[in-house]
């Protein structure tokens, strides 16, 4: 994986300087130009680099100035004479993105726009920010540079318009990472995932309040084979067009993905076309502006509302001041009586929390649980709660076991992006069954009466009788929008949970609704702070739930995830312990055997976890339909070593993503042993981080199994869990040191993931020397193989 870049400086902004900033914010007129900030260049910039920092110094008054000979010789900016500076101690090159990135980061707002502005096109970039380290001023001592660090980023306590202009310039660095990735997979013809070209259509249904849904497999083969390894994701918004037409053709179709499956898409659209879809076809993934666009404008209400009053949310994420004390707590009746008592513990805490609240919670602990009892618990008390998630299916989750639970819950959102249980407790399912509703509907059927008679007054002498008909028509049309917007009104008015996802709350329907006296974000830890900050400003106290020790939001720009866009707000906020918000972890876990379990929690929980008495021991034999005695799948932990057994690595020529065939053809053999001790095909997961390989390890999927046997990416199963789970780790290089050949495994929260989804077998399967050269993956391997089964691969490739 591409190191992270970044550069962290020690020490706070001087507050006269802070000042400075946020007036020029506000004013407009003043650049805000960090000037206690010396940075030290690589001598690898290119000479249309240095020249145009040089020039972008002299525009934001800016001290610059060179140092060294020759190759060696660096460029310096900033002010040297004061406490704080940046400095360089590699020779990678560095792209023109992630320069700007850092710019910004260490020099202010204005120094990044001017180099951009400046710039006429990018250089090669380099491996993030490669070459950059920061360090304290005179007489500190160096520190590695990883990006802004928790605490740094909480230390710029005073400065949130600050905070909020430098996110907005990162936002704009991922559309812009994202509309350009979006346009070459056009033109690369759909190699980077984007695009799926030569599809046909098989079926079209009636889908949910009026949708159509498309079903649309690949043109090749009968039956088809399964899809090309892509990037399309349930709620995608997607464009049809004829396979072979130009990238400006016309469109067919626009809608958003309802269902996937290996070997099928279906997509959700308002109007099916009436012609266009007997050739083939070609699906492409759009970007999602209007989400930006939601972003930016949340960070501008955070700006204004941190400067025109007090708020406690505000103040405490911010560390303006620490968290309130807890308010007393009567005796609390539950209403879910099987809360284990860390899960009781986190909802007394966001109950009796005057601001704001945490719930972290590890793989299967029940984090959800916890989150709805503390939702229901809320409106026994007669509050009004908002409920978010960064995705549709967290959602969803959220407001079916709502409904479940008998409280009263409006789902808000395009009814295509819903699971079809809750549909029932939809704002537009809701709106339906209302009064109002049904006047409007009568509305339409006048409407349409009238422009039936319309249309049959031609003549010259209608022309009077005309323009009555258009002028009842004007009136009813307004009538009807009247009336669904009374309906909308009194659907939203009448409920006390209003669900939807984070990019969601700024929907029309919700915006003149009052202020949630709670509004709980779950899985925030998947959710850029910007997306919380839309949630959080509409209410009066918060609660965030998740787990940063899981797979992070994606950001598609290296350059904004280095400067900080990457960083969540949960993760910011734990590490503000002990002045930040109060945080309960949920330690008892409901789905791994013990054996899976300990290494994770020793590994990054600090052994808290503990297996509830039902999963401590299960194990496949356990399974109905299961037999057998073979240690390696009664195992809870077995280690498939492929060192030694010519397993080497490769990289596909298109998108550069890495593949093991021989390690795959063991990884299966694994897979057809468990099928054949009677595990179903549904209980079991395969795993790894790269897409090429789950292309092969697909190709060695017998095709009958293709409904039933998941193949995915380790972020394709964030969230879920099977009875079994195989992982193929892909990389076979040596065991470089350091992590260097280990890649996207180097990332302890990819691996976290893949091995919790495991309930009762874990099979890991990788090459041990590779494996080794990674000190948290040697702890992996060590635990695999003091824990569970040791084999090698060669007894699986010769069988």
């Amino acid at each position: 994986m591409p190191a992270k870049a970044g550069a962290r400086c020690t020490g706070a902004a001087r507050p006269s300087d802070e000042q400075d900033g946020v007036q020029g914010i506000r004013k407009a007129k003043t650049p805000m130009v960090q000037k206690d900030v010396q940075i030290l260049l690589p001598a690898s910039l290119t000479s249309r680099q240095r020249a145009l920092l040089h020039e972008v110094a002299e525009e934001c008054g800016l001290a610059h100035s060179s140092t060294g000979e020759g190759s060696q010789r660096r460029l310096i900016l900033g002010d040297a004479e004061v406490t704080r500076d940046c400095v360089s101690d590699g020779d990678g090159p560095i792209a023109d993105d992630a320069l700007a990135a850092l710019l910004e980061q260490h020099l202010g707002a204005a120094v990044r726009t001017a180099f951009q502005g400046s710039a006429a096109q990018a250089t090669t970039a380099g491996p993030g920010t490669h070459g950059i380290q920061a360090r304290p001023g005179k007489g500190g001592n160096k520190a590695q540079v990883s990006g802004p660090s928790s605490g740094e980023r909480s230390a710029n306590c005073g400065d949130v318009p600050g905070f909020a202009a430098r996110m907005q310039s990162l936002l704009d660095l991922e559309q812009a990472a994202e509309v350009s990735a979006a346009e070459a997979a056009l033109d690369g013809g759909g190699g980077r995932g984007l695009v799926l070209p030569n599809l046909r259509l098989t079926g079209v249904e009636a889908g949910l309040l009026g949708r159509s849904l498309l079903t649309l497999v690949h043109n090749k083969g009968t039956p088809p084979g399964p899809l090309p390894v892509h990037k399309f994701g349930p709620h995608d918004i997607v464009r049809l067009r004829a396979s072979k037409a130009a990238a400006g053709a016309p469109v067919l179709a626009e809608g958003v993905v309802y269902r996937l499956r290996d070997d099928s898409i279906v997509i959700a659209v308002d109007d099916t076309p009436e012609d266009g879809l007997d050739v083939p076809l070609r699906l492409e993934k759009l970007v999602n502006t209007v989400t930006h666009t939601r972003m930016k404008a949340a960070l501008n209400t955070l700006a204004s509302a941190s400067e025109h009053g007090s708020s406690p949310l505000i103040d405490v994420c911010f560390g303006r001041r620490p968290a309130a004390p807890a308010t007393p707590l009567g005796p609390v009746q539950w209403t879910n009586a099987s809360l284990d008592e860390t899960q009781r513990e986190a909802v007394c805490a966001a109950l009796s929390c005057p601001d704001l609240a945490l719930i972290h919670g590890p793989p299967g602990t029940g984090k959800t649980t916890a989150v709805v009892e503390a939702i229901v618990q809320e409106v026994g008390r007669g509050s009004r709660v908002l409920a978010c998630a960064a995705s549709n299916i967290a959602v969803d989750n959220l407001a079916e076991r709502l409904a479940a639970a008998g409280v009263p819950v409006v789902r808000v959102g395009h009814p295509a992006r819903l699971l079809p249980q809750v549909l029932d407790v939809s704002l537009e399912a809701k709106v339906l069954r209302s009064d109002n509703s049904a006047l409007a509907k009568d509305c339409r059927k006048e409407m349409k009466a009238l422009n039936a008679q319309l249309l049959k007054l031609q003549g010259r002498r209608e022309g009077a009788a005309r323009r009555g008909v258009r002028s009842e028509l004007r009136l009813l049309a307004k009538e009807e929008r009247k009336r669904q917007e009374r309906a909308v009104a009194e659907v939203l008015a009448a409920t006390r949970v209003v669900c939807c996802t984070l990019a969601g709350v700024d929907a029309r329907q919700l915006r003149d609704l009052p202020d949630f006296d709670l509004v709980v974000v779950d899985e925030a830890a998947q959710a850029l702070e910007p997306a919380c900050w839309s949630a959080l400003l509409r209410g009066k106290r918060g609660l965030l739930a998740g787990d940063h020790l899981q797979l992070p939001p994606t950001v598609v720009s290296e350059a904004a995830a280095a400067a900080g866009l990457a960083a969540t707000l949960f993760e910011r906020l734990q590490g503000m312990a002990p002045k930040g918000p109060r945080s309960v972890m949920l330690t008892q876990q409901y789905r791994m055997h013990t054996d899976i379990m300990d290494w994770c929690s020793v590994a990054l929980y600090g052994g808290r976890l503990v297996a509830a008495p039902a999963v401590a021991a299960h194990t496949l034999a356990d399974l109905p339909g299961v037999h057998g005695d073979d240690s390696a799948l009664c195992a809870a932990l077995l280690f498939i070593d492929t060192a030694g057994c010519d397993c080497p690595e490769a990289v596909e020529r298109e998108g550069g993503s890495t593949y093991n065939p021989r390690e795959a053809a063991a990884a299966m053999a694994h897979v057809a042993r468990l099928l054949a001790a009677g595990v179903r095909p549904e209980d079991v997961g395969v795993i790894t981080p790269y897409a090429a390989q789950v292309a092969r390890l697909r190709e060695l999927r017998p095709p009958e199994l293709a409904a039933r046997l998941e193949i995915s990416t380790v972020d394709g199963f964030q969230g879920r869990e099977k009875e079994a789970v195989v992982i193929s780790c892909v990389r076979s290089s040596g065991g470089e040191a350091g992590g260097a050949g280990v890649g996207f495994l180097a990332d302890a929260r990819r691996m976290n993931v893949a091995v919790t989804r495991a309930r009762r077998h874990c099979a890991l399967v990788g090459d041990g020397d590779t494996l080794a050269g990674d000190a948290f993956l040697a702890g992996l391997v060590d635990h695999a193989s003091a824990r569970g089964e040791y084999e090698s691969a060669a007894d699986l490739l010769e069988g």
